[in-house]
């Protein structure tokens, strides 16, 4: 039986831990966040829900992604599509690696850093109920 509360909380997006994006960002130097709000947004350039970054077109930017959870399936095939393509796209995700979605785009795709110890995110005192993972759809490297 699964256990509800630890995957709802209200919430359907967290904000990135600030030192986590900034140590990515240095690797990668992102140009577009498609999954932000106002508040949230770690690049300059970023789409927030009302500009639903799933329907833009992200051409050659290199893509920070830490999607909403309600979404995530989408969210994880529109940066492997992006990196088809030949671009870059950073994913903050859930490790869960049961999933129809690991298996699907992820696994053998993408390369896969797991985080040690569980991410606060945004200004939450308490740590994510889970592991998270950091995906990474590099095209670059498929061309």
């Amino acid at each position: 039986m699964i256990n509800k509360a630890l995957f709802s909380s209200g919430k359907d997006d967290w904000e990135t831990p600030q030192w986590l994006f900034d140590e990515l960002n240095k690797e990668f130097n992102f140009t577009l966040d498609p999954c932000a709000s106002h508040e949230t947004a770690k690049c300059n350039k970023y789409y927030t829900v009302e500009d639903n970054g799933l329907i833009q077109d992200w051409g050659n930017e290199i893509v920070f992604c830490n999607p909403p959870y309600s979404t995530q399936t989408e969210w994880i095939k529109k940066c492997y599509e992006h990196s088809k393509r030949g671009g870059v796209a950073v994913m903050l995700l859930p490790a869960r690696t049961d999933t129809k979605r690991f298996h699907d785009y992820i696994l053998g795709k993408a390369e896969i850093r797991f985080i040690r110890g569980r991410l606060k995110f945004g200004n939450s005192s308490n740590s994510a109920p889970f592991p998270s993972m950091i995906v990474i759809f590099d095209g670059r490297k498929n061309n």
